[in-house]
Parts: C-alpha cells; structure tokens; sequence
C-alpha cells in the first residue's frame, strides 16, 4: 500500500512522452516521406522547427532548458579539442576499411561545400538528438538518458558504413555526455561537424 501511495503521489511525465512521439515520427516521415523536395530542409523542419514549436508551444520552456545555449563553455571548449584530437586518430584509421572511403568519397559532391553542408545537416541534427530527446528523457530517467538516445540515433545511421553504424551507440553516449555535462548540443556538434568532414578529408585523399 505505501508503494502505491507514493505511486500515485509522483506527478504525471508527460513531457518526455510527447518528445518520444514527437522524435519517432520525425524519424519515420523523414525516411519515408519527402516533405520538402530537399533533404536539406526537411531535417530543418523535422529535428529542429517542430522540436523548437512543441518546446515552445507544448510544453511552454525556454529552449535553453534543451541545451539551446552557450553552457559551461570552459568544459565544452575542453571536450572540443580533447574530441576532435581523439577522433582525427581514430579516423586516419577507420578511413581504411574497405566501406568508408568510398561511402565518404560520394559525399564530398553536392550542390555546396561539404563543410558547409555538414553544418547545416548536423545543427539540426545534434539539437534533435542532444537536445530536445536527451533533456526530455532526463526528466524520467535521469542521466540515463546519456544512452538511450544513442539508440536511435544508432538506429538512424542504418544504410551507412557497418563500422560507423555500431561505433554509433559509442560516439552516440559519448555525444550525450558532452551535452549533459556542459548543458549545451552545441559542443557535440562541433565535434561532430570536425569528424563528418574531416573523413570526407580523408577519403578524398
């Protein structure tokens, strides 16, 4: 009965809820739907209009509650350099295996710079994932909220180079460290924009 009681006394989440319908239909129409007739804007308007409209409209928080501000740069600066440092290592090696140079080699073409497309790409991205799931998921379950929206961002990689793909739920936790200790998306996204563009560097050697 005191289980219960205390059950019943929690207040209801319904927060997190709405931002794990939200991310899965994001995910699924993106994959399966062209919204706008350019991949571009439709992750604009999927991972980082929508999640601002329901921070801001449906919940009624300041965005900065979902990592959507500078943070403690002091550490973030610091995970920045040591993750770039540490990636640029590891990705003069995985740029061997026999999938990734030519999967990255076909990403260097486009309609703009990689780099620049890549920054764009990867805002939305990173704000989708580090920032509206990560913080939403942390008012149910804490920190463990770091691994659990590695999963589908993971599972949002599926179709790129196998190694890439399982190194994701990794790089995918890590990522959601950074954000959690700094308060911010924005470190894992310069980490991420260095990695996505500096193998693209590579594979065009």
């Amino acid at each position: 009965m005191v289980a219960t009681a205390t059950q019943a006394s929690r207040p209801y989440k319904w927060k997190p809820i709405v931002a794990i319908v939200v991310s899965t239909l994001s995910l699924v129409i993106f994959n399966y739907q062209e919204v706008i007739p350019n991949q571009m804007f439709s992750g604009l308007l999927l991972f980082l209009a929508i999640p601002l409209l329901v921070i801001l409209l449906v919940f009624r928080e300041n965005p900065a509650r979902y990592g959507m501000q500078i943070g403690d740069w002091k550490r973030g600066l610091e995970y920045t350099i040591i993750g770039c440092l540490a990636m640029a290592i590891i990705l003069w090696i995985a740029v061997d295996f026999p999938d990734i140079t030519p999967y990255y080699a076909a990403q260097a073409h486009g309609e703009m710079p990689y780099v620049l497309r890549n920054a764009i790409d990867l805002f939305d991205w990173e704000f989708f994932f580090r920032g509206f799931l990560l913080f939403s998921l942390a008012e149910i379950c804490g920190p463990y909220a770091i691994l659990l929206q590695a999963v589908p961002f993971t599972m949002a990689h599926f179709g790129k180079p196998y190694v890439e793909t399982v190194s994701c739920i990794f790089g995918g936790a890590a990522f959601g460290y950074i954000a959690w200790k700094t308060r911010s998306f924005l470190y894992p996204y310069f980490i991420h924009l260095f990695l996505s563009s500096f193998v693209i560097y590579l594979a065009l050697k």
